[in-house]
């Protein structure tokens, strides 16, 4: 069965033929009324019940058209040109009709019911999905976010962002939850044996700093030995006592090396210690916090921090003019990740029709008003002649069946009532 909607030239020709057969069938009617009369004048039938019957249905038939025809052309316009009143009702009443319509639509349809019932026949995760797995798709988002990033930078540029940091940074590290923040953290770096790593670090930088300036240690400890012994003494056993001094603090260092060392073991203690001291002692915690909110509100870190921004900056840029770059790369593996949840994972895919669920839901009542509006502006704006003229199209071809109904049962009630008439009371229908 073809239901495809109508042209509006189909519809005017299908409207056409339809009402030339209602106006047809009414002509029948009156010329039936006509020979119902003629016929006895010349001869070609007497008088009779029968054709009393017919002549009173045809003439019921006549009216019932005549009505049906006024009805439906008064819904329009003006029946045959003329002002009567309470005609070309759709015309005088376009605004209204518009307004009535507007809430029709967002009333009856635009509900969280009828929202729901459509999303729950839809497979949106899986829409999402295949969208985001397509190549030109995913590259046409990694592309548009990957171009938004400069324009983030430059809003970010104008120091707003950096005066809120600034001001806020000293506020969280001034505040009171901050030891318990960090004695967690140092408590998972001791659980972990990376503190170890941080002292290995350290004693490497102490070993190296000692070789690299021995010459200059030499000559400071041989002079503090000149200086308390003599100038003899000192040129007797100064470079005897200053290699001592720089071979016993190499070999310290050696020997706090080892994994297994009482040194390291003593320096695991007293971490450990001082991770207790943070968590229990409140006058530790508020010392370490004002330390901190005091080196962080420093001008010599401000200017640290603008510099590290700059920094950050000029590396972000020269990573986005690689299509290669680390920030494309992200992009398109997580446009790729979030593509397979949206198709294979169950918990995505419901996210994402809750989430569209609660969107639409929140947006009804917004579109609903504006809709409403829409459509009552829409028709309210038209002209009375299109308006006319559009509806008439679309439903006029059933007002023509009106017509034909009210002709036919016209006829038939005409006739009945007649024959009841006379049968009964000896009354006769002309």
């Amino acid at each position: 069965m073809n239901t495809r909607p109508l042209t509006d030239d189909e519809a005017r020709h299908a409207l056409t033929r339809q009402k030339r057969a209602a106006t047809g069938l009414l002509a029948f009617m009156g010329g039936l009324t006509a020979v119902g009369y003629l016929a006895p004048l010349y001869g070609w039938v007497s008088e009779n019940l029968w054709l009393d019957t017919l002549r009173a249905g045809a003439k019921a038939g006549v009216v019932g058209g005549l009505a049906d025809w006024f009805a439906v052309t008064a819904l329009f316009r003006h029946p045959m040109g003329l002002p009567i009143p309470h005609t070309a009702i759709i015309p005088a009443q376009k605004e209204r009709l518009g307004r009535a319509l507007g809430r029709f639509v967002t009333t009856q349809v635009f509900t969280e019911e009828e929202v729901d019932r459509v999303l729950a026949r839809i497979d949106l995760p899986g829409f999402v999905g295949r969208l985001l797995s397509d190549p030109a798709t995913a590259a046409t988002l990694t592309s548009g976010l990957v171009g938004a990033v400069p324009q983030l930078l430059e809003r970010l540029e104008d120091g707003r962002a950096s005066a809120a940091v600034d001001r806020t940074l000293p506020l969280l590290l001034g505040g009171s939850n901050l030891a318990p923040v960090i004695a967690r953290g140092l408590r998972a770096l001791v659980d972990g044996n990376h503190h170890q790593e941080v002292l290995t670090f350290l004693l490497q930088q102490l070993k190296s700093g000692l070789q690299a300036r021995e010459p200059a240690l030499r000559t400071m400890i041989e002079e503090r030995v000149r200086e308390q012994g003599g100038r003899l003494l000192g040129w007797a056993i100064g470079g005897s006592i200053a290699s001592k001094v720089l071979v016993a603090a190499s070999e310290e260092l050696d020997r706090i090396n080892p994994d297994d060392s009482s040194i390291r073991e003593g320096f695991t203690a007293w971490v450990h210690s001082e991770i207790d001291r943070l968590e229990n002692d409140p006058k530790r915690a508020d010392d370490l916090s004002q330390v901190l909110k005091a080196v962080f509100s420093h001008e010599t870190m401000q200017t640290w921090g603008t510099d590290i921004w700059a920094r950050v900056k000029r590396m972000i840029g020269t990573d986005l003019e690689r299509e290669d770059g680390w920030s494309a790369t992200l992009i398109r593996e997580a446009l790729f990740r979030l593509a397979a949840q949206a198709q294979d994972d169950p918990a995505m895919r419901a996210r994402i029709k809750e989430t569209a669920r609660k969107s639409v839901h929140r947006s009804l009542p917004y579109l609903r008003e504006h809709l409403s509006n829409f459509i009552a502006s829409v028709v309210g704006n038209w002209d009375a002649v299109s308006v006319s003229e559009k509806l008439e199209l679309r439903v006029g071809r059933d007002l023509q069946y009106v017509r034909v109904n009210g002709t036919l049962v016209g006829f038939g009630v005409g006739a009945l009532l007649s024959l009841f008439l006379e049968l009964v009371f000896g009354v006769t229908g002309q």
